[in-house]
């Protein structure tokens, strides 16, 4: 990590953050953009837009992550394949697992088990994203699918970007919602303080749509289906937190003491055990890109979740 810390000149013209930026620490305007987007960039301690005009003596402190492998590494990872054609692939995500190289993430990442499980997909999606159409959260689990050429990756995208693909998951959270189904719909993009979460309360962010259905309720805790309208990042999480109901272990989005309230200890226990948010992608449903056919694929929780299910079912 390389972090850059410096004062914008009183005297000086007012000027966008990213043009000075990018004439100050030498890189281009749209590496500086991503890094303020991105939380990277704070002005007197504070994240910001582009746009943001300096006016003079402001404290600027950019952190500049370590760069990438310019192509990710095939690794032999183990992959539950639930189907696979010459035209794409099905998996069931361990939840752990991070889709594709990043910041922190160079290797153990589906891309590169992808990359040693397949032969033909380098290049599809990008050079750091090869055949990578949507992704989970490293801590959700479920079903995923990557395509094998760029014919197969547009058709697939069209459908993601259409959002007409078919995307299922369960989610255990904190409370009781007094109705039985439900839709949650705003914007959600950047958190105003917090720079790895997001917020439905941010100035700018774009649409989404969860619905959502109670299938069990077990007190102070309850299970739900949730049927994603639109793909944001972190949008069951978000939309979940904001309207009352946290999931269950969640390690970025607080759950305001939730778990420490529960009177049974061992429950406590298992929640805090599990390490990441009770979140199954559990149904993916799309048209397949060469045959046309609707294809659709269901997993069940994996062990530590359906532990939990059984417990709370006194199973």
């Amino acid at each position: 990590m390389t972090h850059h810390s410096l004062i914008f000149p009183p005297e000086n013209e007012p000027t966008r953050i990213d043009l000075f930026l990018g004439n100050e620490i030498g890189e281009s305007r749209a590496t500086v953009q991503r890094l303020i987007e991105t939380g990277r960039v704070l002005v007197d301690g504070k994240q910001v837009r582009t746009s943001l005009k300096l006016k003079g003596g402001e404290q600027i402190d950019v952190d500049i992550p370590p760069p990438l492998p310019a192509e990710p590494l095939a690794e032999a990872i183990p992959l539950e394949v639930l189907y696979e054609d010459s035209d794409l692939i099905v998996i069931n995500k361990a939840a752990g697992m991070v889709v594709h190289p990043g910041a922190g993430n160079t290797s153990g990442t589906l891309v590169n088990a992808l990359l040693a499980h397949c032969s033909d997909l380098a290049g599809i999606g990008g050079e750091l994203r090869p055949g990578i159409v949507h992704r989970l959260d490293k801590g959700t689990s479920g079903v995923l699918v990557a395509a094998k050429h760029d014919r197969a990756h547009q058709a697939l995208s069209e459908q993601f970007g259409a959002h007409t693909v078919k995307r299922m998951y369960q989610a255990l959270i904190y409370g009781a919602p007094q109705e039985d189904t439900g839709k949650i719909e705003g914007i959600i993009g950047r958190h105003p303080t917090e720079r790895l979460r997001l917020s439905g309360k941010a100035k700018n962010g774009k649409h989404a749509v969860t619905r959502w259905k109670v299938k069990e309720r077990y007190g102070r805790v309850s299970l739900v289906e949730l049927r994603l309208e639109t793909g944001r990042t972190h949008q069951i999480r978000v939309h979940l937190t904001e309207a009352g109901f946290p999931l269950l272990g969640d390690p970025l989005y607080p759950d305001g003491g939730r778990c420490n309230n529960i009177p049974d200890t061992r429950l406590r226990g298992m929640i805090n055990h599990l390490g990441r948010q009770a979140l199954h992608a559990r149904c993916l449903g799309f048209i397949h890109p060469s045959s046309g056919e609707y294809m659709e694929f269901t997993t069940e929780p994996p062990e530590d979740l359906q532990e939990l299910l059984n417990y709370l079912r006194k199973e």
